[in-house]
């Protein structure tokens, strides 16, 4: 069993919800990520999405774009950002996913970049501009390797809502609302109606992400599915405090994990 499908398994055997939190690797150093990463498993967090840098993130607000940028500007790549989950396989073996965009798969090489995957202890990827009728192009890949390909519904799918959520494994990933990440102070989605079409078919935990800004939205959120994923927040205090925001990112997770209880 895949290391995610054990967490949410575990999760739900002891009626949790799940936490997953992101973080982009490289910034402000791929030594920050490794603690940022260490620090929020030791607070609560139950799976972290590690995000690949990429020049053009047309699903990422301003803040991940930024921090995108940052991490380039670093020269962080693929290659470092296996070398620093290698690193960290020393130390944790809760869930660890990649979220990237597709050409970055392509030009690293589909069959080397999921084989890397399997080696250095990578569970999953998230790859938000590969459509659902495209996700042959690396399904074979990373079944052959034992990787999970996380996939994305959102409100604005309608009839595709069954055909996605009835496909998905590991956990769906449930897009709050239209647009792209950030933190927002309200949602216009009707998550009733919404997560009552996913539900219908949906055989794996689903999780909502997309504009969580701190633990009474994550409570919120979390009261429609089985967990939330949380990114921007995070990221917003790695921007503001850089190489010292180990700590507080810290206390924001668990008061998130707080909140889910």
């Amino acid at each position: 069993m895949n290391r995610i499908e054990k967490t949410l398994a575990e999760l739900k055997a002891k009626g949790e919800k799940a936490l997953i939190t992101f973080v982009t690797a490289g910034d402000p150093d791929l030594e920050t990520t490794e603690k940022l990463v260490l620090e929020m498993f030791e607070n609560g967090a139950d799976i972290i999405e590690i995000g690949v840098p990429f020049s053009d993130p047309v699903a990422e607000g301003k803040v991940i774009q930024a921090a995108s940028l940052r991490s380039l500007s670093n020269g962080t790549d693929l290659t470092k950002i296996f070398g620093t989950v290698e690193n960290l396989r020393k130390k944790t073996d809760k869930p660890l996913i990649l979220m990237m965009y597709v050409n970055t798969i392509f030009r690293f090489g589909t069959e080397r970049f999921f084989k890397l995957c399997r080696e250095k202890g990578i569970d999953g990827v998230i790859v938000p501009d590969l459509p659902f009728e495209e996700r042959d192009e690396i399904r074979s890949f990373a079944e052959d390797n034992e990787i999970i390909p996380i996939s994305l519904v959102a409100p604005t799918s309608h009839q595709r809502i069954e055909s996605i959520a009835s496909d998905a494994r590991g956990f769906l990933y449930c897009v709050s609302s239209t647009g792209v990440t950030g933190t927002r102070s309200k949602f216009s989605t009707n998550f009733d109606e919404f997560f009552g079409e996913i539900k219908k078919s949906c055989k794996v935990p689903a999780m909502v992400g997309f504009g969580i800004s701190g633990p009474e939205q994550a409570a919120k959120m979390g009261s429609y599915c089985d967990g939330v994923i949380v990114g921007s927040a995070i990221v917003k205090i790695i921007a503001e405090y850089g190489r010292d925001s180990v700590k507080k990112v810290g206390e924001f997770v668990r008061s998130l994990k707080d909140a889910l209880k």
